[in-house]
C-alpha cells in the first residue's frame, strides 16, 4: 500500500465530499486523516489516502475535478508509518483583527518549544469591530511554563487561554 496526501480546492457547491469520497472508495482507497472546510467562497479538502501503488489518483478524480471545477494537488506521504501525535495543549487567542497576529503568536510559541499540530482561525464580532479567533493544538516540548511565559509577552490587547489536554487514546 502507498499513502498520498490530496488537496482539492474549488467553489463551494453541494456534492463535493460525496463525489470525491465515492470515487476513492470505488478504487479501493482508504481515508485516514481528513480536513474539509469552507474558506471564503471556496471549499477545501485535505485527505490522507491509502491506495495500491498502481492506482493513479489523478485519473481517478479527473472527471470530478473537471465537472466540479476543482483544483487537485497530490503529494506522496513522506512518513507513511509515522506514529500518531496527540496534542497536550490547546491555546485559544482572541484579539482585534489585525495584520500579523498569527505570526506574532506562532513565533512566540515556537520559541518556547511549541509544535503546532492543528491551527484554525476565524473572524467574529461586527464588521466595524472584528475579533480574530485562533485555536491552536500542539505539543509543549519544553513543558507548559515556557508557553505561559511566551504568551505573557504578547500584545496586552490579545486574550489568551492555555489548557492542558489529557488524551484518551489507548
Amino acid at each position: 500500500m502507498k499513502w498520498s496526501v490530496l488537496t482539492l480546492v474549488g467553489a463551494d457547491q453541494p456534492g463535493i465530499v460525496a463525489a470525491v469520497t465515492e470515487a476513492l472508495f470505488k478504487q479501493g482507497c482508504s481515508l485516514a486523516q481528513a480536513s474539509m472546510m469552507r474558506l471564503g467562497a471556496n471549499f477545501t479538502i485535505l485527505l490522507r489516502v491509502s491506495h495500491e501503488a498502481e492506482t493513479d489518483l489523478q485519473q481517478v478524480l479527473k472527471k470530478i475535478c473537471t465537472d466540479m471545477n476543482l483544483h487537485l494537488h497530490i503529494d506522496e506521504d513522506i512518513t507513511a508509518d509515522a506514529p500518531c501525535i496527540d496534542p497536550d495543549v490547546q491555546i485559544t487567542v482572541y484579539g482585534a483583527d489585525r495584520i500579523g497576529i498569527v505570526a506574532e503568536v506562532s513565533s512566540a510559541l515556537a520559541a518556547a518549544g511549541f509544535n503546532i499540530i492543528d491551527l484554525e482561525t476565524d473572524i467574529g464580532g461586527k464588521p466595524e469591530h472584528p475579533i480574530y479567533i485562533m485555536t491552536l493544538q500542539g505539543v509543549a516540548k519544553n513543558g507548559i511554563e515556557p508557553l505561559r511565559k511566551a504568551l505573557q509577552g504578547l500584545d496586552p490587547d490579545i486574550e489568551v487561554n492555555l489548557d492542558e489536554i489529557n488524551s484518551l487514546r489507548g
